[in-house]
């Protein structure tokens, strides 16, 4: 995708948890990786291992702005990569459209957009107030993409990332270590 007009590629190893935890490493080709985003409740810490530069104490949705333009949290980034527009989905109207399509109006201005698939309804789009959501099946069902769009006002998204998604591990145990980054002593620390 890209965000702020430039050009986003590469491959994320991703663990998430609720309640607010998180870790994104940025693997590379060769080398360390190009970084690691670690979260657990308020706060988070972002090791650029190739700099030895850190980042501590900010919250991850403003780390995740600042990276790739989506100011999303742990928990937020948990349900939109699940399949969900919201955590809480509270339906309050709806409406039928013709082809097998719906849409779902939700608190807090969401809505989901969803497809007949069979006697099964499944989700394809979702709006959250500043965010457009896609996603595409794969074969069996499971998602297979994840596009993300942050609106810009009347110009193009001001981010647009794809998440493709693969090797997807529900509901693993994943303990403490994980959500945690070890930042060696010498690291510069840096700010927003």
């Amino acid at each position: 995708g890209h965000t702020g007009g430039e050009k986003l590629r590469g491959r994320v190893l991703a663990g998430i948890a609720a309640p607010g935890r998180l870790r994104l490493e940025a693997v590379a080709p060769f080398g360390p990786p190009a970084f690691i985003l670690a979260a657990s409740g308020t706060s988070a810490t972002l090791l650029l291992p190739r700099d030895n530069r850190v980042l501590s104490g900010e919250p991850a949705s403003a780390i995740l702005g600042a990276l790739v333009g989506l100011e999303l949290g742990p928990d937020d980034l948990l349900v939109i990569l699940s399949g969900c527009v919201v955590a809480s989905p509270e339906a309050f109207a709806g409406r039928r459209y013709p082809g097998g399509w719906a849409r779902v109006d939700l608190a807090d201005g969401a809505s989901a957009y969803l497809v007949q698939d069979g006697p099964r309804w499944a989700i394809r789009a979702g709006v959250r107030p500043g965010l457009a959501i896609e996603y595409e099946r794969a074969g069996g069902g499971g998602l297979a993409r994840v596009r993300l769009q942050v609106a810009a006002g009347d110009r193009a998204p001001a981010s647009d990332v794809r998440v493709g998604l693969s090797q997807v591990d529900l509901n693993p145990q994943l303990g403490p270590e994980v959500f945690a980054v070890k930042v060696p002593r010498d690291a510069t620390s840096i700010t927003l």
